[in-house]
């Protein structure tokens, strides 16, 4: 009986959903979607960076020009192409328009929850990831 016990919480956690955010590479996303322009490093200097005017963002500061804190949901909100200014080319695409993954319910402060794009989520771990220092 007492092996049984043990074995509960194994039990209990198969029947948990599997995080659709496991497995998804911000780091891939970012070299298939967006290096060509902004970079392998993020800095801006993708092999397309040339023709194009604005040059793409130096992805590597995001946080350095809001004040040392990473914006994520604004940062969500531009790839995604909710939130753009006049000031981003119009060569960058809406990737909200296409198909980044299943969703994931990402809960915010207040308890509720908003569904988010895994890959979306992904990026913006890994964008977060490269801030410099």
């Amino acid at each position: 009986m007492r092996h049984l016990l043990l074995l509960a919480p194994f039990a209990l956690m198969a029947c948990v959903p599997a995080d659709p955010h496991e497995g998804i590479s911000g780091r891939n996303a970012f070299l298939e979607s967006c290096a060509s322009c902004h970079g392998v490093d993020g800095t801006g200097n993708g092999a397309m960076a040339g023709g194009l005017d604005p040059r793409p963002a130096d992805l590597t500061t995001i946080a350095a020009r809001n004040g040392g804190t990473f914006p994520r949901d604004y940062v969500m909100s531009v790839i995604d192409g909710y939130r753009r200014g006049s000031h981003f080319s119009p060569a960058m695409p809406e990737f909200g328009a296409t198909d980044l993954g299943d969703t994931i319910i990402v809960e915010n402060p207040d308890g509720t929850g908003t569904p988010v794009p895994a890959t979306l989520l992904a990026l913006a771990d890994y964008l977060e990831s490269i801030q410099a220092p």
